[in-house]
């Protein structure tokens, strides 16, 4: 399992901001160079974007569906990309003061992931979610502070 956390300088309001908007994606996520939303009205429970990932030379197309919602603290996600299967990816939301701790576990659930799961594999995980993390770190930390505010407002509001 690959788990790696990332310190943030704002407050949770400004992380769900990005985590919020799916066209962001392809700003954050190592992978896929954008998103664009597929069904349901992300990120809902069941809602889904959709991009394409490049290996090498193939390029592949993806998706990824929100399996559990629950702001501010919680995204989980299942990233499908055949023919490699799916993965589990949990964000854990968490104030650290006047910052955020964002705390991300990834790990293969179906196909050629799951079965060749292995210590390799986490460790290329851990790579990856290294620059994944600063990514989202830089962008939520861009971020005016008026989107900040917004987002803690719309919550507030019942979004």
């Amino acid at each position: 399992m690959a788990v790696r956390h990332q310190l943030i300088a704002r407050k949770p309001a400004a992380v769900w901001a990005v985590l919020e908007d799916c066209t962001q994606y392809g700003d954050w996520v190592v992978g896929p160079s954008h998103s664009d939303p597929q069904d349901g009205d992300w990120p809902d429970v069941g809602s889904s974007i959709c991009y394409k990932l490049r290996l090498g030379r193939r390029e592949l197309a993806g998706h990824t569906v929100v399996r559990r919602h629950e702001p501010p603290r919680w995204l989980e996600l299942e990233a499908y990309c055949e023919p490699l299967g799916s993965a589990r990816i949990a964000l854990d939301i968490r104030p650290w003061g006047e910052e955020t701790l964002v705390i991300l576990d990834e790990h293969p659930l179906r196909g050629y992931g799951g079965l060749f799961h292995n210590f390799a594999l986490d460790a290329l995980l851990q790579l990856r979610h290294r620059n994944m993390l600063k990514r989202l770190a830089k962008v939520v930390e861009e971020l005016p502070r008026e989107a900040e505010a917004k987002a803690g407002a719309g919550r507030a509001a019942g979004r």
